[in-house]
């Protein structure tokens, strides 16, 4: 008796599963990719526009920089906080800038929209490499903040300019803004040819000021960015990057060279995820983020040498992030949860899923162009096979999953309620134009209630390995959005909806 009851129970929650999936089973890419772009209205930073359609949302943080007397107003938080934390920012843009480039022609209506949300950080990125020799960091003292629950129009926290330069060097942080300000300005090149221009000069300088001086902004600017945003994985990788997008925008042989020479460079560093030494950054083929850019390297360059031979180490390297992803690769190095979401280590998972989604989709248009596939072993992957797998992520995580729940918020019937999001879960100012205090805002926080303001786009960290989701602000690894997840979904939804029943789910 007691084994046909757990044999129902179980067949109950199969069937439960696979309604949950049914139910989701057609997604709405269009109306998905035009919230995923919303979003980045709700982490503006400065004076709004009129244009503004997140209205919940008012001017911020209007005397940034004044501390050093540059005007540095404008930009984005990065999560749930109220910080300006230029590393990862600098990263949202270029992958911004990345999707507009690959799938801007399939965005319809939503390209002005994702455009404007690539020129609110350009125009903030040139305000922050404006004095020479030197570069902006980050804006806000990020402990103090934490320990506020505040709406970023009620800020009273110090904003503290963190500035690296020739004494006390950034090169990680300065080399991922000219990987920006490269990147967009290729965005721009046929929209606005002035700005275009602009951008790519002032990407020339802050890359050879990256370059020359070289260090670590861990060191430089501390405690001001560690914990939060360390750089564990070296600079190293984001001057290849920077000079990546710099050889895209130019064909100038001296970036080939330089990426090359860095990419088989010798000095050894410390992975954090495994605690291996590596040689090279070419060993670090599967690591791409805000933090480590080698799997985004290798995508990017394989696209500039075209139907360069399977021989070339850029390619190699891109097959073998390809064959560390696929589910039935025998030299698969991420793990997938029972309902199919792809995971690695650390939290926020989804930044991970949306990112190496983006490199699979890009990666696939390449093979295409050179008419080829890749070889994992015995498995063979073909273009389509690659478009699959993304899109089996991107289902997942629009709801198509065992909870039924969109992971998106303000998407599908069933979305989290509760993230961890500042602006989010306090009332808005039209509804409560009296200032809120540093803590003030804690019973807000610590309330059951569904956040009041509906941060639309927004994508959370994600459930946990066994597709299990806490709606709770507490649970920030799960329920923190940040832009940096939303930014490579933008160019995956820009496919999916040109191309929305095209490949079968994974």
């Amino acid at each position: 008796m007691v084994k046909e009851a757990k044999a129902r129970a179980m067949l109950l929650l199969l069937g439960l599963i696979v309604m949950n999936f049914l139910s989701v089973a057609s997604q709405d890419y269009g109306e998905a990719l035009s919230k995923c772009i919303l979003f980045f209205e709700g982490q503006r930073s400065g004076k709004l526009p009129s244009t503004q359609r997140m209205n919940w949302r008012e001017d911020s943080a209007l005397q940034d920089g004044s501390d050093i007397g540059v005007d540095l107003t404008g930009g984005y938080y990065d999560a749930g906080d109220n910080i300006k934390f230029n590393f990862p920012m600098a990263f949202t843009t270029t992958l911004l800038a990345w999707s507009v480039l690959e799938f801007g022609q399939l965005m319809g209506t939503d390209m002005k929209y994702a455009v404007d949300a690539i020129r609110w950080s350009t125009d903030y990125f040139m305000k922050a490499t404006s004095v020479p020799g030197s570069v902006v960091a980050q804006i806000g003292e990020p402990i103090n903040d934490h320990n506020c629950w505040e709406r970023p129009e009620d800020m009273d926290t110090q904003r503290t300019t963190y500035v690296v330069n020739q004494t006390y060097p950034g090169s990680e942080v300065s080399a991922e803004i000219a990987a920006a300000l490269t990147a967009s300005s290729l965005v721009f090149k046929t929209i606005d040819s002035e700005y275009s221009n602009l951008l790519l000069q002032r990407a020339f300088q802050v890359f050879d000021f990256a370059d020359k001086y070289q260090g670590s902004y861990d060191s430089s600017v501390g405690p001001g960015v560690c914990p939060f945003y360390c750089d564990s994985n070296g600079y190293k990788d984001e001057l290849a990057w920077g000079a990546s997008w710099l050889f895209k925008a130019t064909n100038d042989n001296k970036y080939w060279d330089y990426i090359q020479q860095i990419m088989n460079s010798s000095k050894s560093m410390v992975i954090t995820r495994t605690d291996d030494v590596v040689n090279s950054l070419r060993d670090s083929f599967t690591e791409f983020g805000w933090d480590s850019k080698q799997g985004g390297i290798n995508v990017l360059v394989s696209g500039l040498v075209g139907n360069g031979s399977d021989q070339n180490p850029f390619i190699q390297d891109a097959d073998k992030l390809v064959c560390s992803i696929l589910p039935e690769s025998p030299t698969k190095f991420v793990t997938y949860s029972a309902g199919g979401l792809l995971f690695k280590p650390g939290s926020s998972n989804l930044q991970h899923t949306t990112a190496l989604s983006f490199l699979l989709l890009v990666y696939s248009r390449y093979l295409e162009q050179s008419r080829r596939v890749v070889k994992c072993g015995n498995v063979v992957a073909t273009p389509t096979r690659l478009v699959a797998v993304a899109k089996g992520q991107v289902d997942y995580i629009l709801g198509r999953n065992p909870l039924g729940m969109s992971y998106m918020v303000g998407y599908g019937n069933k979305y989290p309620q509760r993230i961890h999001h500042r602006g989010s879960t306090l009332p808005m100012i039209q509804n409560h134009p009296q200032h809120i205090g540093c803590k003030e805002g804690t019973p807000y926080f610590e309330s059951n209630n569904p956040n009041p303001n509906v941060l639309v786009g927004a994508i959370v960290g994600g459930p946990d390995i066994n597709d299990q989701y806490v709606d709770d602000r507490l649970n920030v690894s799960q329920s923190e959005p940040t832009t940096y997840i939303n930014a490579p979904f933008v160019g995956v939804l820009a496919y999916l909806k040109a191309h929305p029943s095209k490949y079968a789910i994974s």
